[in-house]
């Protein structure tokens, strides 16, 4: 009795074990990512800046079949511009980004290789200025902002636990000011993020 008590016992762990195995739930990618941001007008400034490129990374944790929590770091460097009736400056600033999101795995057909999904979440951006000599201030100070996150994507299956993943993201969040009270827009602003990356599930 005894057993085949422990057998029954033994044998229903092994199941679970490769039942968990098999729902591959931990999901990782890294993209190329290009990122664009909107030009924004307040308190006679005009606030725009440079186009760039950069890197996102993201772990996704799988919950249920429809339902992901993901945790994002971004990176790109471009040069937030301020133009003043009297003169123009600029900044030039790494931008960390830190999000976390909820991503909702839209239907699909059972055998497609099409994942579709979609992004909500929120985090911040760090704009930690880069002592470039272009820059118009000395002294400016790294300043974080709250980000509300909002996107989707595409991940195409080309073998067992790895995909190809095309993505959209929206950060819309206020404009930075570096510490200056004169670059003070009081504005939101929209950074588009198209990115081109590879997934792996395991």
């Amino acid at each position: 009795m005894i057993r085949k008590t422990t057998f029954i016992a033994v044998s229903v762990l092994i199941l679970s074990i490769a039942g968990l195995a098999q729902e591959s739930r931990t999901e990782v990618s890294v993209s190329g990512t290009g990122f664009f941001t909107s030009s924004a007008n307040g308190n006679n400034i005009q606030y725009s800046t440079t186009s760039t490129g950069g890197v996102l990374a993201t772990y996704r944790r799988h919950v249920k079949r429809w339902l992901a929590i993901e945790g994002a770091y971004g990176f790109d460097v471009n040069s937030q511009k301020y133009a003043l009736s009297s003169e123009a400056f600029r900044i030039q600033s790494g931008i960390h980004q830190f999000t976390g999101s909820l991503v909702l795995n839209l239907p699909s057909r059972g055998h497609s290789r099409l994942n579709p999904y979609l992004v909500a979440g929120g985090g911040a951006l760090l704009f930690d200025p880069t002592g470039s000599t272009d820059n118009s201030f000395s002294g400016a100070s790294a300043q974080a902002r709250g980000t509300f996150v909002y996107g989707l994507g595409l991940n195409y299956s080309i073998r067992k636990g790895i995909a190809l993943r095309a993505e959209y993201r929206g950060l819309v969040y206020s404009t930075p000011d570096f510490g200056f009270s004169t670059l003070t827009t009081n504005t939101v602003t929209q950074s588009s993020e198209p990115s081109l990356g590879v997934s792996f599930r395991f």
